[in-house]
């Protein structure tokens, strides 16, 4: 889709890394790791280190992701002219797609250092998580089959930043797996999904002529549209449920409140928002991440009896 002048002016220096880092975007890493330190907290397993290390691999890999995804795209020219969302670092020549793979090997190492930590802290299964983790931010866009284009990109993002991220922070913790925390993960996951299938839907008409075959390219813009109205709506619920299902604190339907108050954003989608207009979406999904995760956390924190930190 060919829009004239919505291409923007590519950034250069430091706000170009910026722009690749995609800080925005990073609620979907702090979001799951706020709900499953809250849910450590109310059990009385809380513990800071092991929690900042299970935030720093999380942001670290989406980050990964984040390089990855301007790297292998622009190598592949999926980035091209007729972008209508915000200019790429390396298809816009504003970072060499050399020194992007330099910086991507650089945050892939950094990430290793909490992932070995929380495999002698609280088990193995957190060394499987970050080599798969690691993998997959990579061929989130490289290799023979990148997983974003052949409709797969969902599914990552919903898996490591939804349930393996909740259940893996609270596991941190004590080396404790639960089902709740699972349960719980659904709500990130759905929100991190909002996000991309925004993304996507923004830029079907490039990514089909590209041969990026989205889920949104494969099933149509009107699927894209109602799966954001999907994880949205289980966003809200999921709390809800597992106040029911769990005896949680009522705190945790805070999250459901601050669901609620972002409706507006998927309305606004259903009606039909499309183009550059998505772009103020996909920062309203960004913020209700951020939003999600900390109101979750504080309603747990300020309506539970347990959890000193240690």
């Amino acid at each position: 889709m060919s829009v004239p002048g919505a291409q923007p002016h590519p950034a250069s220096g430091a706000r170009a890394w910026v722009g690749a880092i995609r800080p925005k975007t990073l609620g979907a890493s702090l979001c799951p790791v706020a709900m499953g330190a809250a849910l450590a907290w109310h059990d009385g397993a809380f513990a800071w280190v092991p929690v900042l290390a299970a935030l720093a691999g999380a942001g670290l890999l989406q980050v990964a992701s984040n390089l990855a995804n301007d790297l292998f795209d622009g190598l592949r020219g999926t980035d091209s002219g007729e972008r209508i969302g915000p200019a790429r670092a390396v298809a816009s020549g504003a970072i060499s797609a050399r020194a992007m793979a330099v910086a991507l090997v650089l945050v892939l190492a950094a990430a290793a250092v909490p992932a070995a930590y929380l495999s002698m802290h609280a088990g193995g299964w957190f060394a499987v998580i970050g080599l798969a983790g690691a993998a997959s931010a990579v061929a989130y866009t490289a290799g023979p089959v990148p997983l974003a284009y052949v409709g797969l990109g969902d599914l990552f993002v919903f898996a490591f930043f939804g349930p393996v991220a909740v259940a893996g922070t609270r596991a941190a913790c004590d080396g404790a797996w639960s089902g709740e925390a699972m349960f719980l993960g659904i709500a990130p996951g759905a929100i991190g999904v909002c996000l991309l299938a925004t993304n996507n839907l923004r830029d079907r008409v490039g990514d089909a002529g590209s041969g990026k075959r989205t889920v949104i390219v494969r099933f149509g813009e009107r699927f894209g549209r109602s799966l954001i109205a999907a994880c949205h709506a289980a966003a809200l619920a999921v709390p809800v449920a597992a106040w029911a299902s769990w005896s949680l604190p009522a705190g945790a339907l805070s999250a459901s409140a601050i669901a609620l108050a972002f409706l507006p954003v998927t309305v606004g989608v259903l009606r039909g928002r499309d183009g550059t207009a998505l772009n103020g979406t996909l920062a309203g999904f960004g913020a209700m991440l951020y939003a999600y995760g900390t109101a979750f956390a504080a309603g747990i924190v300020l309506s539970s009896d347990a959890g000193a930190p240690t």
